[in-house]
């Protein structure tokens, strides 16, 4: 049943056992981590994609469609002023221009590109407010520490979220060390291409070339680290269909704006656990007689066939013991609910509140309490 569904795109989990579901979810994951590219760095040749893996089918398309339209509500809400934080948090170029046209939405801090009027140089601007994570974004980073994306030493507390239009564009840079690494950003919408190198050239209005490019389809995920995070350059150039990016950073914390307070939602996430391969037992050859029947060759090979014989035999018994303990234990592992702060983590309907929502709504039952600028990519 979770397979069928699964299969479908839905987005709950099985009811009857959605730790199972979850375990299912991740092993369809596609993982490629080998991407190669070598270019001359200080006089020797180095791999400038060293650190990059790209993640797909880590969210099904119903999900998608479902963070697509709260991304839409989002940006409605921005355009109207009824965003929360600092004025940064929404931004639109108010005159468009090709490759000037990406809305941005910023959560967890303002961060700034270039030095501003005021003064406050590029990287996040640590005396202005932004609205902590919502909670369909705050589900995603469940999902992308729970099914072994990013590590659990590196959660996201922060994410500018992009809102594209045919023709725009991010330009070549290399991430700003205010966040650590690795950080991550998930396509939406429309496949596009991301160009990576030492040099990345404009070659025209929005347009740009270079040595290596990676495609990112719809529901993948680009994790950043190592060479290819702070050795070679990236961009976006000009996309030729509309398109959305959430990219999620984990601040420094010599650099967390003033006032900050960790969410306690996204504290102490685990991975899903990875199941042990059950032991095989060791066959061992029998012990072929030799030519020699004579007693006294018959009498000594004896001990040594028993020997085998008896050595077999207590491996197979410890294959068999050791099967039967991990068995239950790995089905107990993947039965047992995965709880993320107290509660089954999924990705559904009710993590996605409705506009103007603070928290995910919930119909209300007899005597039960109610549930409690501009970026890169």
């Amino acid at each position: 049943m979770a397979s069928a569904a699964a299969a479908r795109g839905g987005m709950s989990m099985s009811m009857s056992n959605p730790a199972a579901a979850e375990a299912e979810g991740m092993q369809r994951v596609r993982r490629k981590k080998d991407f190669r590219h070598m270019e001359r760095v200080d006089g020797r040749m180095v791999n400038v994609l060293q650190g990059l893996e790209l993640h797909t089918g880590v969210f099904s398309p119903s999900e998608q469609q479902r963070i697509v339209d709260y991304v839409h509500d989002l940006q409605d809400k921005g355009r109207r002023g009824l965003l929360g934080g600092s004025k940064r948090t929404y931004s639109e170029p108010r005159k468009w221009m090709r490759g000037k046209g990406r809305a941005t939405i910023q959560f967890g801090c303002c961060y700034n590109y270039a030095t501003d009027r005021d003064g406050n140089p590029p990287g996040i601007i640590r005396g202005e407010e932004a609205d902590p994570l919502p909670a369909p974004l705050k589900s995603m980073v469940r999902r992308l520490v729970s099914w072994r994306v990013l590590p659990q030493d590196c959660v996201p507390d922060s994410c500018i979220v992009n809102v594209y239009d045919v023709g725009d564009c991010i330009p070549p840079h290399v991430d700003h060390h205010d966040f650590a690494r690795p950080f991550c950003t998930v396509s939406f919408l429309a496949e596009c291409a991301i160009l990576f190198g030492r040099d990345l050239r404009a070659v025209g209005p929005g347009e740009f070339a270079g040595p290596a490019s990676i495609s990112l389809p719809p529901g993948s995920v680009l994790v950043l680290a190592g060479n290819g995070a702070d050795v070679a350059k990236h961009c976006v150039p000009a996309v030729h269909a509309k398109r959305i990016s959430i990219t999620f950073r984990k601040m420094d914390a010599s650099k967390l704006p003033f006032g900050f307070r960790p969410d306690p939602d996204l504290q102490n996430l685990k991975p899903l656990p990875l199941l042990s391969p059950v032991p095989v037992p060791v066959h061992v050859r029998p012990v072929v007689p030799s030519n020699d029947d004579s007693p006294s060759s018959t009498s000594s090979s004896r001990p040594h066939q028993q020997q085998l014989q008896q050595s077999a035999s207590s491996i197979v018994r410890q294959g068999i013991a050791t099967r039967a303990q991990a068995g239950p234990a790995a089905a107990a592992a993947a039965a047992a609910p995965m709880r993320q702060n107290g509660g089954a983590f999924s990705l559904s309907s009710d993590d996605f509140p409705a506009l103007g929502a603070s928290k995910p709504a919930k119909a209300p039952a007899p005597a039960a309490a109610s549930r409690g600028s501009r970026g890169r990519r």
